[in-house]
Protein backbone atom coordinates (compact mmCIF):
# COMPACT_ATOMS: atom_id res chain seq x y z
CA UNK A 1 0.00 0.00 0.00
CA UNK A 2 1.28 3.25 -0.76
CA UNK A 3 2.44 6.38 1.78
CA UNK A 4 0.52 9.58 1.35
CA UNK A 5 1.27 12.37 3.75
CA UNK A 6 -0.59 15.07 6.04
CA UNK A 7 0.48 18.16 7.96
CA UNK A 8 -0.17 19.03 11.61
CA UNK A 9 0.21 22.74 11.88
CA UNK A 10 0.44 23.98 15.53
CA UNK A 11 -1.27 27.61 14.89
CA UNK A 12 1.32 30.52 14.34
CA UNK A 13 1.77 33.47 16.97
CA UNK A 14 -0.74 35.20 18.65
CA UNK A 15 -1.35 37.90 21.06
CA UNK A 16 -0.19 37.34 24.47
CA UNK A 17 -2.53 35.23 26.37
CA UNK A 18 -2.30 37.66 29.60
CA UNK A 19 -2.92 41.22 27.28
CA UNK A 20 -6.16 39.52 25.66
CA UNK A 21 -9.30 40.99 27.35
CA UNK A 22 -11.81 38.93 25.83
CA UNK A 23 -12.66 35.34 25.10
CA UNK A 24 -9.53 33.39 24.52
CA UNK A 25 -11.26 31.03 21.51
CA UNK A 26 -11.27 34.85 19.59
CA UNK A 27 -7.20 35.80 20.31
CA UNK A 28 -6.07 36.89 16.87
CA UNK A 29 -2.55 36.39 15.10
CA UNK A 30 -0.20 38.91 16.08
CA UNK A 31 1.72 40.94 13.54
CA UNK A 32 4.20 38.50 12.81
CA UNK A 33 1.43 35.69 13.04
CA UNK A 34 0.06 36.69 10.02
CA UNK A 35 4.00 36.93 8.12
CA UNK A 36 4.32 32.79 9.62
CA UNK A 37 0.70 32.25 7.99
CA UNK A 38 1.50 33.87 4.82
CA UNK A 39 5.42 31.67 4.75
CA UNK A 40 3.40 28.63 5.61
CA UNK A 41 1.13 29.03 2.70
CA UNK A 42 3.76 29.70 0.56
CA UNK A 43 5.19 26.11 1.73
CA UNK A 44 2.08 24.06 1.80
CA UNK A 45 0.18 25.30 -1.07
CA UNK A 46 2.07 23.23 -3.94
CA UNK A 47 1.47 19.89 -1.41
CA UNK A 48 -2.11 19.85 -1.30
CA UNK A 49 -4.27 18.00 -3.75
CA UNK A 50 -7.98 18.99 -5.25
CA UNK A 51 -8.53 16.06 -2.40
CA UNK A 52 -7.22 17.47 0.34
CA UNK A 53 -9.15 19.65 3.21
CA UNK A 54 -8.08 22.26 5.52
CA UNK A 55 -9.10 21.62 9.26
CA UNK A 56 -9.04 23.86 12.10
CA UNK A 57 -9.45 24.14 15.87
CA UNK A 58 -12.37 26.44 16.21
CA UNK A 59 -9.67 28.82 17.82
CA UNK A 60 -9.66 32.37 15.76
CA UNK A 61 -5.62 32.00 15.50
CA UNK A 62 -5.72 28.50 14.20
CA UNK A 63 -8.61 29.06 11.55
CA UNK A 64 -6.32 32.85 10.76
CA UNK A 65 -3.57 30.38 10.19
CA UNK A 66 -5.02 28.54 7.59
CA UNK A 67 -6.39 31.77 5.68
CA UNK A 68 -3.04 32.08 3.47
CA UNK A 69 -3.36 28.91 2.81
CA UNK A 70 -7.04 28.51 1.71
CA UNK A 71 -6.86 31.91 -0.41
CA UNK A 72 -3.92 29.67 -2.23
CA UNK A 73 -5.81 26.45 -3.01
CA UNK A 74 -9.47 27.23 -2.15
CA UNK A 75 -10.65 24.64 -0.53
CA UNK A 76 -12.45 26.13 2.19
CA UNK A 77 -12.08 25.53 5.77
CA UNK A 78 -13.42 23.60 7.98
CA UNK A 79 -13.89 23.82 12.18
CA UNK A 80 -13.42 20.75 14.58
CA UNK A 81 -13.56 20.89 18.00
CA UNK A 82 -11.64 17.80 18.08
CA UNK A 83 -8.15 20.15 17.50
CA UNK A 84 -8.99 22.85 20.15
CA UNK A 85 -7.86 23.23 24.00
CA UNK A 86 -9.51 20.82 25.83
CA UNK A 87 -9.87 18.35 22.71
CA UNK A 88 -10.61 15.14 22.51
CA UNK A 89 -7.50 12.87 22.10
CA UNK A 90 -9.08 10.22 20.04
CA UNK A 91 -11.19 12.49 17.49
CA UNK A 92 -8.01 14.13 17.11
CA UNK A 93 -5.91 10.36 16.29
CA UNK A 94 -9.16 9.54 14.05
CA UNK A 95 -9.12 13.02 11.67
CA UNK A 96 -5.13 12.08 11.27
CA UNK A 97 -6.12 8.34 10.61
CA UNK A 98 -9.06 9.10 7.94
CA UNK A 99 -8.36 12.44 6.25
CA UNK A 100 -7.21 12.52 2.16
CA UNK A 101 -3.56 12.79 1.16
CA UNK A 102 -2.37 15.95 1.73
CA UNK A 103 -5.18 17.62 4.00
CA UNK A 104 -3.86 20.27 7.07
CA UNK A 105 -5.02 20.25 10.43
CA UNK A 106 -4.30 22.98 12.64
CA UNK A 107 -4.38 23.14 16.16
CA UNK A 108 -2.72 24.53 19.77
CA UNK A 109 0.98 24.06 21.87
CA UNK A 110 -1.25 21.34 24.42
CA UNK A 111 -2.81 19.64 21.91
CA UNK A 112 -0.16 18.60 19.37
CA UNK A 113 2.60 17.17 21.83
CA UNK A 114 0.03 14.94 23.52
CA UNK A 115 -1.14 13.90 20.14
CA UNK A 116 2.04 13.14 18.84
CA UNK A 117 2.96 11.51 22.25
CA UNK A 118 0.15 9.13 21.50
CA UNK A 119 1.14 8.47 18.28
CA UNK A 120 4.67 7.29 19.38
CA UNK A 121 2.92 4.84 21.87
CA UNK A 122 1.63 3.37 18.50
CA UNK A 123 4.47 2.80 16.80
CA UNK A 124 5.17 6.64 14.70
CA UNK A 125 9.14 6.69 14.04
CA UNK A 126 9.94 10.20 14.85
CA UNK A 127 12.64 10.80 12.01
CA UNK A 128 13.50 14.74 13.87
CA UNK A 129 13.45 15.58 17.02
CA UNK A 130 10.26 17.77 18.20
CA UNK A 131 10.25 20.99 17.83
CA UNK A 132 6.91 22.40 19.64
CA UNK A 133 7.25 26.36 18.57
CA UNK A 134 4.51 27.94 17.14
CA UNK A 135 3.90 27.44 13.44
CA UNK A 136 5.70 24.09 13.32
CA UNK A 137 4.29 21.67 10.94
CA UNK A 138 4.52 17.95 11.72
CA UNK A 139 4.95 15.90 8.43
CA UNK A 140 3.10 12.70 9.08
CA UNK A 141 3.28 10.01 6.67
CA UNK A 142 0.59 7.30 6.53
CA UNK A 143 0.12 3.74 5.33
CA UNK A 144 -3.14 2.87 5.48
CA UNK A 145 -4.64 3.95 8.96
CA UNK A 146 -1.07 3.88 10.84
CA UNK A 147 1.02 7.31 10.98
CA UNK A 148 4.19 4.84 10.34
CA UNK A 149 6.90 8.22 10.03
CA UNK A 150 6.87 11.89 12.08
CA UNK A 151 9.08 14.94 10.69
CA UNK A 152 8.87 18.55 12.36
CA UNK A 153 9.74 21.34 10.00
CA UNK A 154 10.78 24.09 12.00
CA UNK A 155 8.70 27.50 12.02
CA UNK A 156 8.99 30.28 9.49
CA UNK A 157 11.36 33.65 10.33
CA UNK A 158 9.38 35.92 12.97
CA UNK A 159 8.86 33.17 15.03
CA UNK A 160 8.95 32.48 18.80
Amino acid sequence: MASDTLYLVRHAKAGERAKWDGDDVLRPLSKKGWRQAEALAARLAPLVSPTSVLVSSPYVRCRQTLEPLDRAVSLGIRENSCLAEGYDRDGALELITSLPNGSVLCSHGDVIPDVMAALQRRGTEFVTDPDWRKATVWVLSRTGNSVETAACWPPPPDGD
